[in-house]
């Protein structure tokens, strides 16, 4: 039977506020980590954001080959980006949920 994998939520179902982690588990040998951690940013994009920086590196970062593996024009795939580093930026000073 396939294991189900299940999204990390980001924020608080009762009051939108982003989520911390509190606990890391080492299923290997037990070990328990605990205290109060942010997410790494990249995990604080949406899943299309993220899918967008993995094939962005994996066409070397090469816009016009994302274009084209995408299927869409090099004008839209560069405003993608310009979004993404926007996005990004909110991020690292803290004004976007």
């Amino acid at each position: 039977m396939e294991e189900v994998r299940r999204k990390l939520p980001l924020h608080c179902p009762a009051c939108e506020s982003p989520l911390r982690v509190a606990r890391l588990f080492c299923k290997s040998c037990g070990t328990e980590v605990s205290g109060s951690f942010e997410l790494p940013l990249i995990t604080r994009l949406s899943d299309k954001e993220q899918a967008f920086i993995i094939d962005f590196v994996k066409s070397s970062g090469s816009l016009k080959d994302m274009a084209k593996d995408r299927g869409i024009s090099y004008p839209t795939v560069r405003n993608l980006l310009d979004d993404l580093i926007d996005r990004i930026k909110l991020l690292e000073k803290g004004d976007a949920l």
